[in-house]
């Protein structure tokens, strides 16, 4: 969201799904980064279609332990949730589950907490299998963690008969365990589906195509850009997730190679730690990709924050390295900044060295972008020259196979081949002339 859009007032109308809420951001640092968490939240109940009636940010001492809130708080918001018919309330950070309780009670209306609200989202827009069984595995697990003793008349259900039988398990235990069975069978149906998504990996790898991951805070326009450089019609919607299983598409870069590019969810701050888990089937195409591109949303005033939230949630892939390394920067939105402060942004040494500026809704600078990936993908190629006999069949199919013959001549027994490879099949292709029979 633009600052111009911080204004927390409900439009009036009734989201989607007929549900009116108010969002509250509890808030201990200082207040200019608490504004842009709650227009967050606000983009992140409106993504579901609920009315936000009012928002608001909540500063603290310090965090109840069973209400999070103090009394008067508490009592403030209970009349403003009534008056206004509010039907749910979004808590912008982590509720304990005794904490979410509470508050219902209290306010007699749903409560949920970031986690919650995200998984909603992620719920709605999951369309393929896969999402689905991934979102349902990230809900249970959050589930599991919110069961607690709400109801005095869930005491143990008896075994056996009369006073005769012991003590059978309790609504809570019962509860666990029916999540705990339904977990482990979506575990072993996604591991089914990160047994395919590797094979199809191995395959792409026996051609000679590299991979490119497009990555970055939700909404930042990696699907616009996705769309452009492909020209796929992806679903392209200005909400917070609106991608959530990964596409791939192949894209001719200016020298004429072959790549494959894979539009990805989008990462958001304080996103918790077993959401990535849960999505470790489709966060594995970023692992495995030769580049990764991080697509930014320049226009947004938080920008640099969002870049330390994305190089988080990479870090805790296990990329750092690759973060490290320096990652292809995409300046995107471009078009939304004015024109006087364009220079502020351009791609120039500083800041943004390893950045290109675009506009991914116009189309300007994608040719720019294209030709440094092409840059980058030369840099991950070697050229090299080999003479391979005729008879040896195999390692002329391997070469076909693998890597971008550039040219070849032939004399009575020898093919001279320049060919062009990637690192890594250079040195298996190198293996494999080592180990044929002389």
């Amino acid at each position: 969201m633009r600052r111009s859009d911080l204004n927390t007032e409900s439009s009036g109308l009734k989201g989607e799904h007929g549900q009116r809420a108010a969002v509250l951001r509890p808030s201990i640092g200082p207040a200019s980064i608490a504004r842009d968490h709650l227009n967050e939240a606000i983009s992140l109940a409106r993504a579901i279609g609920l009315c936000v009636e009012f928002a608001e940010t909540v500063r603290l001492k310090f965090r109840r332990p069973a209400t999070l809130f103090g009394t008067g708080k508490l009592a403030e918001f209970g009349r403003r949730i009534s008056d206004l018919a509010v039907d749910i309330v979004i808590v912008d950070g982590q509720l304990t589950p005794v904490q979410q309780r509470n508050l219902e009670k209290f306010w007699q209306c749903k409560v949920l907490d970031r986690t919650g609200l995200i998984l909603e989202i992620f719920g709605a827009r999951a369309k393929t299998r896969e999402g689905s069984l991934q979102v349902e595995l990230a809900s249970l697990s959050y589930q599991r963690s919110r069961l607690v003793r709400s109801w005095t008349h869930l005491e143990r259900q008896r075994g056996g008969f009369g006073f005769l039988g012991g003590p059978g398990e309790s609504q809570l235990e019962s509860d666990r365990r029916h999540i705990d069975e339904r977990i482990a069978r979506i575990r072993q149906e996604l591991e089914t589906v990160i047994r395919t998504r590797s094979l199809h990996r191995s395959a792409r790898k026996r051609v000679p195509y590299l991979v490119i991951s497009l990555v970055g805070y939700t909404n930042a326009g990696k699907s616009t850009l996705f769309n452009r450089l492909t020209g796929a019609e992806t679903v392209v919607e200005d909400k917070l997730f609106a991608t959530l299983d990964p596409t791939l598409r192949g894209v001719t870069l200016p020298s004429g190679r072959r790549v494959i590019v894979s539009d990805t969810v989008g990462f958001v701050s304080d996103l918790p730690t077993h959401l990535v888990a849960a999505f470790r089937a489709t966060l594995e195409e970023v692992r495995e990709a030769d580049i990764i591109v991080h697509v930014r949303d320049i226009s947004h005033p938080e920008c640099e924050a969002q870049k330390s939230d994305v190089h988080s949630v990479l870090e805790a892939l296990g990329l750092g390295d690759r973060v490290n390394e320096g990652l292809i920067e995409v300046l995107n939105k471009i078009d939304a900044v004015e024109a006087n402060a364009r220079d502020l942004v351009a791609p120039v040494n500083g800041q943004h060295a390893n950045g290109v500026a675009v506009s991914a809704l116009t189309g300007e600078g994608c040719d720019a972008l294209l030709c440094r990936l092409d840059e980058r993908c030369a840099l991950a190629w070697e050229t090299v020259s080999f003479d391979i006999a005729h008879l040896d069949g195999r390692a002329l199919a391997w070469l076909y196979r693998h890597g971008e013959i550039i040219s070849r001549t032939d004399d009575d027994s020898v093919a001279h081949i320049r060919v062009r490879l990637d690192r890594a099949n250079l040195a298996r292709f190198r293996h494999l002339l080592s180990q044929a029979p002389t």
